[in-house]
């Protein structure tokens, strides 16, 4: 409460969302108002549902605080920032943001929610900061629809990677130290994101497709084709870093891309990845300084940090259980789940 306490204007929301936060970080099967309201010694669950609905108070500004308090907590200069997003299966098509989409949490198409979120990770540890609900365009061009979820006027469509350009922007801009972003093949496949990260002098790690194409000495080409020529000496083994069971040792190669450079100059790589069963996975990256492959490496493998905040946070705090439809209740009950994730 020392860190968000202030946001939260009257001494009955102040001890609210203290209840909340202690019923969100206690061992509940379930997570939701009723079972967070019966924790607080609460009659019934109209304190807490006031507190997502209806009191008076701003998510934006209490995730900022959980920026700061991160940026103390586990700053780091070479910090990274890990974007991703994860879907949350629903019934029913009046939850704001659902509907039929592909949802890499179930592996196929289902009803659903999506969002983008933004993780940081250093030396010190790992931990959610930011979210951003991807609105698709079913729902940003129905205006009863939106009215009816809360929806604000001002909000439009973005593409995932445009809400991931957003949340990054919004990160720098509040000073959270880092130096790398690192992100999957729905972020990789994206130029714009990729030169907005250049213009903030961000190095970066972005998975891309086998068919991802890119400018060599002997014109453009695809990225297996590049792979498929490498000598045996191009490749090293080199950990990832720790996993569950030890060190996650891959074969790795990197080629320079000169002919990739821009305004921004720096330096362009294809960061290549092959198991132990010969599956090759493709990174494009960038930095403003030269570095070695066993960082890029690093970086790359950073990346499953946030999967790892998405399963602690789904399993014991409830990001998922929320039943709430409207634009509003989402993002207090996501943010005050980020909160307890950072604490």
């Amino acid at each position: 409460m020392d860190v968000v306490g202030s946001r939260f204007a009257r001494r009955e929301s102040r001890l609210r969302v203290r209840d909340f936060m202690a019923g969100l970080l206690a061992p509940l099967p379930t997570k939701n108002c009723w079972t967070i309201a019966e924790h607080a010694g609460d009659d019934g669950p109209g304190g807490m549902q006031d507190l997502i609905g209806r009191a008076v108070w701003d998510d934006a500004q209490v995730r900022a605080d959980v920026r700061d308090f991160v940026a103390v907590k586990l700053g780091h200069p070479d910090g990274v920032l890990l974007i991703d997003e994860t879907g949350d299966l629903k019934k029913g098509v009046h939850t704001v943001g659902v509907q039929r989409q592909y949802s890499g949490t179930a592996g196929k198409i289902e009803n659903c929610q999506l969002a983008v979120h933004l993780s940081y990770a250093s030396p010190a540890g790992h931990t959610l900061v930011d979210v951003a609900l991807y609105l698709p365009k079913s729902w940003t061009e129905d205006p009863a629809r939106r009215a009816e979820a809360g929806v604000p006027e001002a909000i439009g469509f973005a593409t995932k990677p445009q809400l991931a350009r957003r949340l990054i922007d919004t990160a720098v801009a509040g000073g959270l130290p880092c130096r790398w972003v690192a992100g999957d093949e729905v972020y990789g496949g994206d130029p714009h994101l990729a030169a907005a990260l250049r213009g903030h002098d961000l190095g970066y790690v972005l998975a891309v497709a086998c068919s991802h194409r890119v400018p060599t000495g002997l014109g453009i080409q695809r990225a297996d084709q590049i792979a498929a020529d490498l000598p045996t000496r191009a490749w090293q083994r080199i950990s990832a870093g720790q996993g569950a069971k030890g060190h996650r040792y891959y074969d790795w190669a990197f080629v320079t891309l000169p002919l990739a450079a821009d305004q921004h100059g720096g330096h362009h790589w294809l960061l290549i990845r092959r198991n132990r069963t010969g599956e090759l996975a493709f990174y494009r990256c960038w930095s403003p300084h030269l570095v070695p492959l066993h960082h890029l490496v690093a970086v790359a493998g950073r990346r499953w940090s946030i999967e790892e905040s998405f399963q602690a946070t789904k399993t014991g705090l409830g990001l998922d259980q929320h039943q709430h439809r409207r634009w509003r209740a989402w993002h207090r009950w996501t943010t005050l789940v980020i909160a307890a994730h950072a604490f």
